[in-house]
């Protein structure tokens, strides 16, 4: 119960007190896009070239870590996947719309604050090494995949498959902070006190107003029809994902307690609002997508509750 009042419900009220002001009209939908754009184009985007560009490669970026946690990921996505394609008997880009739900889990948003309140800043450094390849591996991953669905039988050449998921890979913004975080760390590039003061002011304000825009977000993502599709989709992100993690970080790789917690509880978060942004971009299961985000980051409550109970 501690940790359900210490770690879980403070980030979540701040996304409570985000969806209470929308859903009131304190607050418009084109501010909570606004608060959204700041925070994933600029804050995030520092946030995470800081944690990348400090992080000790030789213990931070390590093989077993990544393997556990993107194995999961790979697993929840094709449940997902099969779930949509061959139980429920949705069309291709549909289900590769619902695989990227199961696939992409709210690594920054919700695993990075969860796992600072539970753990520690410096358990972070776990963390960053997982998120340093999050959106341009999995990006990569869907944008392909969706991509290969929609041209089949369009005789769309590789060389133009890969321009396109090339574009849309390296136009993102977070993939762009991290990719700076690499440059300095890899070649040890000095910046000035000064510059770093003003990358830490971008830094605090990065979480907080991360975690009240999604929560604004959330409004719109009203769970319609689908039930059961949606309900699989969740499970794939809550269930499959972060138990295939700890079973081979815990049995397999046998990972000391440090990654072992970053990648499992990386694992067990909700679906990210990528995963509705995904299928918003390819307009492909836009509903069970919302759905999935908003029932997915409430469910998300009790299952990160057991998650921190049964970690080390």
């Amino acid at each position: 119960m501690q940790a359900l009042l210490d770690v879980i419900l403070p980030v979540f009220l701040v996304i409570g007190y985000g969806y209470l002001s929308r859903r009131r009209g304190w607050i418009s939908d084109d501010a909570v896009e606004t608060l959204m754009k700041f925070a994933q184009n600029f804050a995030v985007p520092t946030l995470l070239f800081t944690g990348i560009a400090r992080m000790d490669l030789g213990e931070s970026f390590h093989l077993p870590l990544l393997l556990s946690f993107y194995a999961g990921a790979l697993a929840g996505g094709l449940f997902a996947f099969c779930g949509a394609r061959y139980l429920f008997k949705r069309s291709l880009t549909d289900s590769v719309a619902i695989g990227f739900i199961g696939l992409f889990s709210n690594s920054l948003l919700l695993g990075i604050p969860i796992t600072e309140r539970a753990y520690g800043t410096e358990s972070l450094a776990w963390n960053f090494a997982i998120i340093s390849i999050h959106a341009p591996f999995l990006y990569g991953l869907g944008i392909t995949a969706m991509e290969i669905a929609k041209a089949r039988g369009q005789n769309l050449s590789a060389l133009k498959l890969i321009k396109q998921v090339s574009v849309a890979i390296l136009h993102n913004p977070l993939v762009i902070g991290i990719a700076a975080g690499w440059v300095v760390n890899i070649f040890n590039i000095p910046l000035p006190a000064t510059a770093w003061d003003a990358i830490e002011l971008m830094n605090s304000a990065a979480i907080p107003v991360a975690l009240f825009g999604l929560g604004g977000v959330l409004v719109r993502y009203r769970p319609e029809g689908d039930m059961r599709m949606i309900a699989w989709a969740v499970a794939a992100s809550l269930l499959v994902h972060p138990l295939i993690t700890y079973g081979l970080g815990h049995f397999v790789f046998h990972l000391e307690v440090g990654p072992l917690r970053s990648a499992s509880l990386t694992g067990a978060m909700a679906p990210g609002v990528n995963a509705y942004l995904f299928a918003n971009m390819y307009g492909s299961a836009k509903r069970v997508a919302a759905s999935s985000v908003l029932i997915g980051t409430a469910a998300a409550v009790l299952s990160i509750w057991c998650w921190l109970a049964i970690l080390p």
